[in-house]
């Protein structure tokens, strides 16, 4: 079993409103980030609201977890939500809501890796690692010390290459931000 994690609890400043409630195709982009998880086959997933989190439409096949202190930034939020997993979760596969592009396939294969040992598996898109990015159990306590203010785990997969495991993704959809709604996709 290895959960979901979608990020979604910044105030996304840039675009003017929470991204979670960006709509795409009529749809919520927290709302996408769930069925992506699920379709790559992610078994609990977990969303971390803070900002705009009462706003949040009911959210069929994951367990919302508020996070009030989400203006601390992005390594609170994935800190906050690998602590709402339940014990026996071995791994969390980590998406963030404003890349409704990434693909479930891309999932799959930082799950994959994970099954063939991987401690930290990372999406890779020319060459360039990005989302989604696998995180075993046995890294969650290194956060603490990696993904502070509006940094994940960025840092620690920078300063522990010997964790990670690349995972080429460049066919399976794309991790670009949507910051402005100029970046918004067309349906």
């Amino acid at each position: 079993m290895t959960a979901g994690l979608l990020l979604a609890a910044g105030a996304g400043r840039r675009y003017g409103r929470p991204k979670a409630l960006v709509e795409l195709a009529g749809e919520p982009l927290v709302r996408r980030g769930v069925q992506l998880l699920n379709a790559g086959g992610c078994a609990p997933v977990h969303v971390v609201l803070g900002a705009g989190a009462d706003e949040v439409p009911d959210l069929p096949g994951a367990v919302t977890v508020r996070h009030d202190r989400w203006s601390e930034g992005l390594g609170s939020s994935l800190r906050r939500g690998v602590a709402s997993l339940p014990p026996d979760v071995p791994a969390a596969v980590v998406v963030l809501v404003d890349q409704p592009s990434l693909s479930p396939v891309a999932i799959r294969r930082v799950r994959a890796a994970h099954t063939r040992g991987a401690v930290i598996a990372v999406a890779t898109y020319a060459g360039r690692p990005g989302h989604p990015v696998l995180l075993s159990r046995e890294t969650w306590p290194l956060l603490d010390d990696y993904a502070i203010g509006d940094r994940g785990a960025r840092d620690l997969l920078r300063a522990r290459p010997d964790l990670v495991v690349e995972v080429p993704c460049d066919d399976a959809g794309s991790p670009v931000d949507v910051d402005t709604p100029a970046h918004l996709p067309s349906a």
